[in-house]
């Protein structure tokens, strides 16, 4: 007959377990794992990092964790900002992949997704929403198949996009002020890279051209401008042609907002004019929808130029509002992260309806 184990023994096998047990829990708390057998790829944070990030997510139930899969058009930028900076509290934003489990929602650039496999395991968790970010019009976006109905919000110029993030915006000051346009010395500008032959722009411009003098600049024009040349150009003229890639709903691009800032009239080619006018008020642009003809166009041009009076009108707003820059990156991922914690509710979106189709 075996005996009973004794106090002695029962106590070594205590000690023995517990000690074992903290090897385990020091292997698995600083082992620095093989990419192998992950889910997703591993950034460079440091496993104590990455210890310190998940056991802060784990104290802090009321904490929304916002993944960032890569950087927007490769751009880095601080994350630790949302609650100091921008008073936005209660959001942990992280571009490390080990977090992608335990992440609430999965930030995505639509332009650096070539195909399905650069997205993240679609056995995401049950509460994840995975966001798409793209700035692009249709016509210029790679409709990539099978992400129809991966996606749960989206972050988008459109107004009806869940989160909106406009090329621009105008503010009303705090008073009235007074505003006088720079010195011009050219009439109608244009600073165009994406030249194509075939382009509605460009159909309009070899129009417009014959009945007014334009001054043309970028590639197609001799070279690239870029930085404080390009603002000094379109300063020194009194119109710009504002003519987008591509027309489509709510598409207004920085073509807008950036002769507006530096108080040049646009002359504007895109979606419908009151589209722009949701931005601003009609006097403050020339729409080309208002001319029978480019012609036409060239003729009220002509007399706007003889006529200081009635060009000068085109500024009235000046005196009441102004051009706010584009929010920086750090704040639209806090903006994102933001929308997540206040609405809560879950949908899949069809993308390709939503943005293609329309």
């Amino acid at each position: 007959m075996s005996s009973l184990p004794t106090k002695r023994s029962l106590k070594l096998l205590f000690v023995s377990t517990s000690v074992a047990g903290c090897f385990a829990m020091l292997f698995l708390m600083y082992f620095e794992p093989s990419t192998s057998w992950l889910l997703v790829p591993v950034n460079s944070t440091k496993p104590s990092d990455r210890v310190r990030n998940i056991c802060s997510y784990k104290t802090n139930e009321n904490l929304t964790t916002l993944l960032i899969w890569s950087w927007p058009f490769n751009l880095n930028y601080k994350l630790n900002v949302c609650s100091a900076k921008y008073n936005i509290n209660g959001c942990f934003l992280t571009a490390d992949r080990n977090l992608y489990n335990i992440s609430d929602g999965v930030f995505i650039h639509h332009k650096l997704i070539s195909n399905l496999s650069y997205l993240p395991p679609n056995q995401r968790p049950p509460f994840q929403k995975w966001i798409w970010m793209n700035f692009e019009s249709p016509s210029h976006t790679s409709k990539v198949p099978g992400i129809e109905n991966l996606f749960n919000l989206t972050f988008n110029y459109r107004r009806d996009a869940d989160i909106r993030i406009s090329y621009g915006s105008i503010q009303a000051l705090d008073g009235e002020q007074d505003f006088v346009p720079p010195r011009k010395d050219k009439l109608v500008c244009w600073i165009v890279s994406n030249w194509r032959e075939y382009h509605f722009r460009v159909a309009y411009y070899n129009e417009l051209r014959k009945h007014i003098k334009l001054h043309m600049y970028g590639r197609h024009f001799g070279g690239r401008i870029s930085g404080e040349n390009y603002t000094t150009i379109m300063t020194s003229c009194k119109f710009y042609l504002s003519f987008e890639n591509s027309i489509h709903k709510d598409y207004i691009t920085e073509k807008f907002f950036k002769p507006l800032s530096v108080g040049t009239v646009p002359v504007v080619l895109g979606p419908p004019r009151q589209d722009y006018e949701r931005l601003i008020q009609g006097d403050a642009f020339i729409h080309v929808d208002d001319f029978a003809s480019p012609k036409e166009l060239a003729d009220y041009l002509l007399l706007l130029d003889k006529n200081e009076e009635m060009y000068l009108k085109f500024f009235d707003w000046r005196r009441y509002f102004e051009v706010k820059k584009n929010a920086p990156w750090d704040l639209r991922t806090c903006i994102i992260c933001n929308h997540l914690r206040r609405y809560k509710e879950y949908k899949t979106l069809n993308l390709h309806k939503w943005f293609w189709d329309k």
